[in-house]
């Protein structure tokens, strides 16, 4: 029986090509959307759940109250807690720490620069990176090995066994390879393509016993049988406890994460991670639901719009003996076949879109054909869609009663006309709330891109200290001016765009005990620092060891800084940090220094006696960027001539301060978009269908003299009216969404009446354009003809 139903279903598909069309195309369009979603989806839901020893490995987490009293968290933890819980809790089985790297790797005449990790020995115990080439327990036990990942292993090596070969590491250091490692998967936090032991960074002198030095991520793997929340009570005081002879007595207290929630709840509010990843997470899997949705209510409108062409064919099987449920099957079947079809193109649709849908949201995702959980979640997501779309046309029809229906009595239009209305009145409205948020989006960005970051990008480059630039820079330095490759150069902890320092602990004068909470960003100079960033410079002066050696543990301020400090003159006071003196010699005006999108926090602009890490030159303007740049590459090579010359612009970094925002709105766009077209199919295919039903009356208004106009006005309509509607319910809801939304950022718009009115001209637009052509050329037709046919 089955089998004949859908033998039907098959013939029916074939019998109406038009109806068959744009309800396969527009159900295949809903689930290709739809499993590109869901493909992200399970990548974010998986992050690191692959592990073996998953449910017992944590994360080390510090918690602490800011100056207004809440209480906020951050993984960062000192270097010295993994090793103190190993030795003082026997509930711990292992410890890790992770701390990322970027060296030059050099073997023979190949050179690159990779990402890496330091870690303990226990990282491989830990966490399920197989190592294909090399002993777990041997690979990380000495300061002078390396472990690879394939990828990069064969980038050296090629086929051969890397074992036991050299790989030299920023020219100074040779590293024996003692592993390699499977490449990573992406759903991972971890992104390296090579692990060094942790004694190595002993080695180079970056490990310190600092409990105040938040720096490291600690993973931490729990025995069997361990309580994650007896453990956290233990080391809950640990930072107190080891600080409490310190003039900086800590009150940061220690908890635990469970690895398997790292990656989704990231962002703690009140101190516990209850938002991050998990919200962006729940809003795509309600857009796949709702794309899905709309993809169906276009097969209900149609099938229910063409009842009276399938009541006959109703009444005389339920005549014949049919009862309900064999119809409600029949008609089941007949969606089901058609999602089969759907689904067919749909799996062709995103393979041909994953290339660019990756590129999109920054994943490597695919489908796992082999997979046989694959091919069973594919088959019950047409049976879900097919079910979904086809459970309220069979019940509809189904309901005919048989003698109304041979006698002529029956009238679809009546009996079907509301929940239509309803049904687009809700594809209309999702699709209209997509276009609002999206015009939301994109105006929050156009925002923070025109925002005034209080320095100028223009021909500012930075590069990395290594090697021996720092042995050479003041050659460096020198040569860059003389050449005229650049008009200004300064050393500074970090670039620009990036923070790599923050504390707190200071002392300034008229300090509180509540004072010593406040967070400053930490930025360090040696000379030039405004003048090559062009940042105006308010009272006193910039930082010139140069000219004055004394500036070693000068400082200069930021407004912000001046202002949370409460200090009215702050040149010539001094800002105590434990034993360390700094001299205020000069205030900066703010710049945006973070985010583009958050308010400028305090910053310290540290002399000598803080450390460097890149260079910032200013390119000079009397000359091309190629030449400048050329000049700058003969002078870094003859002072670093066992490195590459690096250089990176200022503008690109501050550009990916952005990424995450725009990769938002383009998927915003793209899913607005595809929900619009969807919902426009089946407006189209209802206006046709329409058009078709009132053929008669059209011709009889012709007949009596009604122009085109009054007849395209009168079948438009209706149809105006359901999206005027659906404007005003979605209104409200993409208001809530998007100031819900807008509140996570400090630095933001406000929601204008603009973007609604630009939202329904759009919608009402394209409403009109889809069942303008229908019903122009349903009332240019022929009456003649079409009343001939009575």
């Amino acid at each position: 029986m089955i089998r004949n139903y859908f033998i039907a279903a098959w013939r029916n598909l074939l019998k109406n090509k038009a109806f068959s069309f744009i309800n396969i195309a527009g159900l295949a369009i809903g689930m290709a959307s739809a499993i590109l979603i869901f493909l992200w989806i399970q990548n974010q839901l998986s992050h690191d759940r692959f592990h073996e020893k998953t449910d017992r490995i944590y994360v080390a987490n510090n918690r602490d109250r800011n100056p207004e009293g809440e209480l906020w968290a951050w993984q960062w933890t000192p270097k010295i807690l993994g090793p103190t819980l190993k030795n003082t809790y026997p509930e711990v089985e292992d410890f890790a720490r992770a701390n990322d790297c970027s060296f030059y790797l050099t073997l023979g005449d190949k050179q690159l620069q990779s990402d890496g990790l330091f870690t303990d020995p226990g990282f491989l115990n830990i966490f399920s990176f197989p190592l294909k080439e090399g002993n777990i327990r041997e690979a990380l036990n000495s300061n002078n090995k390396i472990v690879l990942t394939e990828k990069l292993a064969k980038k050296f090596f090629g086929e051969s066994n890397p074992l036991g070969k050299v790989v030299r590491i920023d020219s100074t250091d040779n590293m024996i390879v003692s592993g390699v490692l499977k490449d990573l998967p992406n759903n991972t936090l971890f992104r390296f393509e090579y692990i060094l032991p942790w004694s190595y960074m002993k080695k180079l002198d970056w490990d310190d016993s600092n409990w105040g030095n938040n720096s490291v991520r600690t993973f931490i793997l729990l025995k069997p049988g361990s309580s994650q929340q007896a453990f956290d009570n233990k080391i809950k005081n640990i930072t107190i406890n080891h600080t409490s002879n310190n003039n900086y007595k800590a009150t940061t207290e220690v908890f635990t994460q469970p690895l398997a929630d790292s990656w989704l709840y990231s962002e703690s509010v009140n101190g516990q991670y209850t938002r991050g990843r998990i919200e962006s997470v729940r809003l795509f899997i309600v857009i796949a639901f709702f794309i899905l949705l709309i993809a169906c209510i276009n097969f209900m409108n149609l099938s229910t719009a063409r009842s009276e062409k399938r009541a006959k064919e109703v009444g005389i099987r339920k005549v014949a003996g049919a009862q309900r449920s064999a119809l409600i099957v029949q008609f089941i079947c007949e969606s089901v076949l058609l999602a089969m079809v759907s689904g067919g193109i749909a799996i062709l649709l995103v393979q041909l879109s994953l290339p660019f849908f990756n590129q999109l949201v920054g994943i490597e995702l695919f489908l796992n054909y082999p997979n046989f959980y694959f091919w069973l979640s594919f088959i019950l997501f047409i049976l879900f869609t097919g079910v979904l779309a086809g459970s309220y046309p069979a019940f509809f029809l189904s309901s005919f009663r048989p003698v109304k229906v041979l006698k002529g009595s029956f009238r679809s239009v009546q009996s079907a006309i509301s929940p239509r209305k309803i049904l687009v009145v809700v594809q209309f409205t999702f699709a209209i709330t997509l276009i609002i948020c999206t015009i939301i989006v994109k105006h929050q960005i156009n925002h923070a891109l025109s925002r005034n970051p209080g320095y100028s990008r223009d021909r500012l480059v930075f590069c990395p200290l290594q090697g021996d630039i720092s042995k050479n820079y003041d050659l460096i330095r020198n040569e860059l001016l003389s050449t005229g490759a650049a008009v200004s150069v300064t050393k500074t902890m970090s670039p620009i765009t990036q923070r790599y320092s923050d504390g707190w602990g200071f002392e300034w004068p008229g300090s509180t005990e509540k004072d010593k909470k406040v967070d400053f960003i930490r930025m360090s100079a040696d000379a030039g620092f405004t003048k090559t960033m062009d940042i105006s410079l308010l009272q006193g002066r910039d930082i010139d060891i140069f000219s004055y050696p004394t500036d070693s543990n000068a400082v200069v301020l930021n407004e912000a800084a001046v202002k949370i400090m409460r200090l009215n003159d702050p040149v010539g006071q001094v800002i105590k940090e434990g034993d360390m003196r700094w001299h205020i010699i000069g205030v900066i005006k703010d710049f945006v220094f973070e985010s583009p999108y958050a308010t400028i926090k305090p910053l310290l602009v540290l002399g000598p006696k803080s450390w460097f890490n890149v260079i910032h030159y200013k390119l000079s303007p009397n000359r091309s960027t190629s030449e400048s740049l050329k000049l700058a590459e003969n002078v870094f090579k003859k002072y670093n001539p066992n490195y590459p010359f690096q250089y990176n612009f200022t503008d690109d970094s501050y550009a990916l301060k952005f990424k995450e925002e725009q990769r938002t709105s383009t998927l915003a766009t793209l899913f607005s978009a595809l929900t619009v077209f969807i919902s426009c199919l089946g407006l189209f295919g209802l206006a046709t269908y329409t058009a078709e039903n009132r053929i008669k009356e059209i011709g009889i208004r012709k007949v009596l003299g009604a122009s085109v106009y009054s007849i395209t006005s009168l079948l438009s309509l209706d149809f105006l009216k359901l999206v005027v509607l659906s404007f005003l319910i979605a209104s409200p809801v993409a208001w809530y969404a998007m100031s819900s939304w807008l509140k996570n950022y400090e630095y933001r718009i406000q929601v204008e009446w603009w973007v609604f009115a630009a939202a329904c001209l759009f919608a009402v637009t394209i409403a009109i354009l889809t069942i303008g052509f229908q019903s122009v050329k349903a009332a240019r037709a022929n009456p003649v003809k079409n009343l001939r046919t009575e």
